[in-house]
């Protein structure tokens, strides 16, 4: 068993294995699904779901653990962070961050909502799909925080691109503040989402 739970792959594999046995329990026990826009916007929701957790996961990470704890690791040991952890953790951290919004936005196109959303519903009035609007557009602000601002920041400030130390030094920074920032939005971006699922 320990073999198994040391093996990282084994477990995400065995863990979707789990996740097919109880949808197949439960396509079985509602006599089957049909197989249209309803199932294939569950879909696209769980997988939502899924890579937004990974995202303001590695997001609370980076605010809650990492940045407040660098300064107590001895000097000699800071380059296991910079150079394995951190880049391993932007890793997941961009790319679920782009899947989130990607993901996000087939759910609101499914649904049919995709334009009053991104409006804000101006003009048609429907207070769910303003405040899924809000939400949608404070995580697509955040993804653009991830891409263009905190990753290639976080590139010079790991040396994964190559600069002077007092360019190192400015990215480093204002991929701290732009992480914040992300940290502020997540809060009304996840409330907005929940709400819109659950007060309208």
């Amino acid at each position: 068993m320990g073999n198994f739970f040391s093996s990282l792959s084994k477990t995400i594999h065995a863990s979707l294995a789990l996740a097919v046995v109880l949808f197949l329990g439960l396509f079985y026990q509602n006599d089957g699904f049909t197989f249209d826009r309803f199932f294939w916007t569950w879909v696209a929701r769980y997988t939502h779901v899924v890579v937004g957790i990974m995202w303001i996961g590695l997001l609370w990470y980076f605010n809650f653990v990492q940045i407040p704890n660098m300064n107590k690791i001895p000097d000699e040991q800071k380059p296991a962070i910079g150079k394995v952890i951190a880049p391993a953790a932007l890793f997941y951290f961009r790319w679920a961050a782009a899947f989130t919004i990607l993901t996000g936005l087939i759910v609101a196109q499914l649904n049919g909502y995709l334009h009053d959303a991104m409006t804000l519903s101006i003009g048609s009035a429907v207070p769910k799909h303003t405040a899924i609007g809000i939400g949608m557009w404070l995580g697509i602000i955040m993804a653009f925080n991830v891409w263009f601002v905190i990753w290639p920041n976080q590139k010079r400030a790991l040396g994964i691109v190559d600069c002077d130390p007092e360019l190192k030094a400015k990215s480093a920074r204002t991929a701290m503040i732009f992480s914040r920032t992300n940290t502020l939005l997540s809060l009304p971006m996840l409330l907005s989402m929940v709400a819109a699922q659950n007060l309208y």
